[in-house]
């Protein structure tokens, strides 16, 4: 592999963790001192932007998608659920972010399949 490609791979494995750690230190912050758990995020959008990283799914929830500070439910964002999402309402902006939860529905759905085609013989 080439140097200069090698390179830029290990640099980018070193934002990704940079970018989660930032993202951990703003969730044990954000209690206390919100403005400071949005300097975290921003610095960790700011690296994921200049190095072309993707913020993993589970780690961008944690943000607002249009003002991206950082939510805390309670506190600056109320978590309702709603046809088979779930709804952020941020306070900050008062916008909204739906995510569905297929995973759970799809449980669900399989759990009922199965009740209904698998019926326990009685001997």
């Amino acid at each position: 592999m080439d140097y200069y490609r090698k390179r830029a791979l290990q640099s980018k494995d070193i934002v990704a963790r940079r970018i989660a750690f930032l993202i951990a230190k703003a969730e044990e912050v954000a209690r206390k001192e919100l403005p400071l758990a949005n300097r975290y995020i921003t610095i960790a959008r700011n690296l994921s932007m200049r190095f072309n990283v993707r913020i993993p799914g589970t780690l961008k929830k944690k943000f607002c998608k249009h003002c991206f500070t950082f939510l805390v439910p309670g506190v600056n964002c109320r978590v309702r659920t709603q046809k088979g999402k779930i709804v952020y309402a941020c306070q900050s902006c008062q916008r909204f972010m739906r995510y569905p939860f297929t995973k759970e529905k799809r449980i669900k759905q399989a759990q009922k399949y199965h009740a209904m085609h698998h019926k326990p013989r009685i001997t």
